[in-house]
């Protein structure tokens, strides 16, 4: 058997791919030096900017508050991790009650159809102070005193609506021969729906899913109102006491430490995904 031999021509391809791959990373580079340094300039002339260093950027000032905030940020990544579970339970069963055909489920259908209509429309924080402050007030029997656990039920309340019409819309999308040949073989309607429909919607949502995951961390700053010592919260009490802005900053800096993995990889799957629709075409 003959060994396979790159031709002349395939090797002139190869080397003018890799020409333009790196002339346009050498200009990517050049022109991304360029901006910065021009919008570094602009910030540092500008005649206020002593003054913002001072309150917003301040060295001293960040090694102090740091170590609290670090310390406090747990308790955020504590909310978004037990959140996270509970809202993808939720969502998942909201998006699966409004896709059952059975007419008995029509009482259901219309609680899920009205939780997450309203809770869609209601701002996140609104629904927090609602949760927070309405929610032990009533007085109910088993209703938690806890401030960590009425915040997770605020924000799993308000994403759980978001993620279930991103799930409702991943299993809308897979395609009716789908249900059809899974309902030949003789499988039930639920059995197609868990082995078959909902794998695949799954796939498909998980880069808007992340997206919402995104957003559900930097929300659990949010919980500050009630009065959850997390990671802003320590960083509006340094802010008080001595009036500078640098533990603001600081704590911003965690959340984005924090998000930027999530959002790549995001990025990553929504590429892995358009590279295998367009593999697929």
């Amino acid at each position: 058997m003959t060994d396979w031999v790159v031709s002349e021509r395939q090797r002139e391809r190869i080397r003018f791919r890799r020409r333009r791959t790196g002339q346009r990373a050498v200009i990517a580079t050049l022109s991304t030096v360029v901006v910065l340094g021009a919008i570094a300039y602009a910030v540092a002339s500008a005649p206020g900017w002593d003054r913002v260093q001072e309150l917003y950027f301040n060295w001293a000032d960040a090694k102090r508050a740091f170590p609290h905030i670090a310390e406090a940020f747990v308790l955020n990544i504590k909310l978004f991790l037990v959140t996270e579970v509970v809202v993808l339970a939720l969502a998942l069963l909201v998006a699966v009650v409004r896709v059952l055909p059975s007419p008995a489920l029509a009482p259901v259908k219309l609680i899920a159809v009205v939780y997450a209509d309203v809770f869609r429309g209601t701002p996140t924080l609104l629904v927090v102070l609602l949760i927070g402050f309405g929610l032990p007030a009533l007085g109910l029997q088993g209703v938690p005193e806890s401030l960590f656990w009425l915040g997770v039920i605020a924000l799993t309340l308000s994403y759980g609506a978001y993620v279930s019409e991103v799930i409702r819309a991943g299993i809308l999308s897979v395609h009716p021969s789908q249900w059809a040949s899974a309902r030949s073989l003789g499988m039930s309607y639920v059995t197609t729906l868990r082995r078959v429909v909902l794998p695949q919607a799954l796939r498909r949502v998980a880069p808007p899913l992340l997206n919402d995951f995104v957003s559900l961390q930097k929300d659990t700053a949010l919980l500050s109102v009630l009065g959850l010592v997390e990671a802003l919260r320590r960083a509006q009490e340094f802010s008080s006491r001595d009036f500078i802005f640098t533990p603001m900053v600081v704590s911003a800096a965690f959340f984005i430490v924090a998000t930027i993995p999530l959002a790549r990889f995001t990025d990553w799957l929504s590429l892995r995904a358009s590279r295998r629709e367009g593999a697929g075409a």
